[in-house]
């Protein structure tokens, strides 16, 4: 079975950091390429970033430059190092394999003053 759990989130001040965490099982992460989507408040899902089994990195235009995914295949985790958090930034953060659409939980991220 495959599980995702996210984590990581919490309340920041604009222009500050969060690192998102994504512990994976059930599959052979190192197989597969992942992404991390989010969804603000009243809004659809939005894809963030994608990395490749390989490492081959990705990102949407509104988080380039600020955001950078990367992978540990040892620990089966994905990351999402977040930087210069804005308050557009504020939403449920949710880690996918790249092909599949949320399953889990996500972590939740506010960026407020």
């Amino acid at each position: 079975e495959v599980q995702l759990v996210e984590s990581g989130g919490g309340l920041v001040q604009p222009g500050q950091s969060l690192r998102l965490s994504c512990a994976a099982s059930g599959f052979t992460f190192s197989s597969y390429a992942m992404k991390w989507v989010r969804q603000a408040p009243g809004k659809g899902l939005e894809w963030v970033s994608t990395i490749t089994g390989g490492g081959r990195t990705s990102y949407a235009d509104s988080v380039k430059g600020r955001f950078a995914i990367s992978r540990d295949n040892a620990k089966n985790t994905l990351y999402l190092q977040m930087n210069s958090l804005n308050t557009e930034d504020t939403a449920v953060y949710y880690c996918t394999k790249a092909s599949s659409s949320p399953a889990s939980q996500g972590t939740q991220v506010i960026v407020s003053s």
